[in-house]
């Protein structure tokens, strides 16, 4: 059993749930609620998605194939087989799966980003546009951040409809070509259009381990890849709001 947190004696209740989306013999995929770590750290051990699965099906050898940040919610892939772990985990690891998250952040023009490029895709439509950087995160740090190096990080960004007048808030697309921690925060960041509900970025809003009342509005919204057992493609989507 993990240590307490030095500053929490009990670990609060995350009151979200998660829903199953899809199960076989191999492999279950969740929809992933905000504020839900995929697997223990820090202070979280039951609170995370995956210890609610192995409780809830009773299987101790159920593990993630990838995974979200905390505050990220949407498509999960666990597997519940231990002879298929290696297969699933390299679909991830050798970035043979498509994700496609959605946000919302400001409607505004960009910001010029401090290191790294912003390529439009479509010019002189500003978007869609290709944004490359090296971002580095350091154990320890809750933040990542960006320097100069070698690009190791590259997301597409489209920019949707506006989703709310009166915050001139918009709906973004983002596809992920690389999957640095806190990527999508960052890059989104770096051009002057954090993501509504980041405690993070710009910068660091310290709220209560209790307060579930400010979701981050990040939903990796679709997975897709091709099953290393089956040679099916497959696709799951996210039910979950973004609001």
């Amino acid at each position: 059993m993990p240590r307490p947190h030095r500053f929490v004696t009990e670990e609060p209740h995350i009151p979200f749930d998660l829903d199953v989306l899809y199960e076989d013999e191999r492999l279950i995929v969740i929809d992933k609620p905000h504020f839900l770590a995929t697997m223990p750290r820090g202070m979280w051990y039951r609170e995370t998605a995956l210890i609610r699965l192995r409780e809830q099906y009773g299987e101790p050898d159920i593990i993630p194939a990838h995974r979200l940040d905390r505050m990220t919610a949407g498509v999960l892939v666990f597997v519940r087989d231990k002879s298929c772990r290696g297969a699933y985990q390299m679909l991830f690891q050798n970035k043979q799966a498509v994700k496609m998250y959605e946000c919302l952040a400001p409607c505004k023009p960009i910001s010029r980003p401090r290191f790294g490029t912003v390529t439009q895709l479509e010019s002189p439509r500003p978007f869609p546009l290709l944004r490359r950087s090296h971002i580095t995160k350091i154990r320890g740090i809750m933040t990542a951040y960006e320097e100069p190096g070698a690009v190791n990080a590259e997301t597409i960004i489209e920019r949707g409809p506006l989703e709310d007048s009166k915050q001139l808030v918009c709906r973004y697309t983002l596809h992920p070509k690389t999957g640095k921690t806190h990527q999508l925060r960052v890059h989104m960041n770096s051009l002057g259009l954090p993501i509504v509900g980041d405690n993070y970025y710009p910068r660091i809003q310290n709220c209560p381990y209790d307060d579930f009342s400010q979701p981050l509005a990040l939903v990796a919204r679709t997975l897709t890849f091709t099953d290393p057992i089956t040679g099916e493609l497959l696709e799951y989507t996210s039910r979950m709001p973004l609001s």
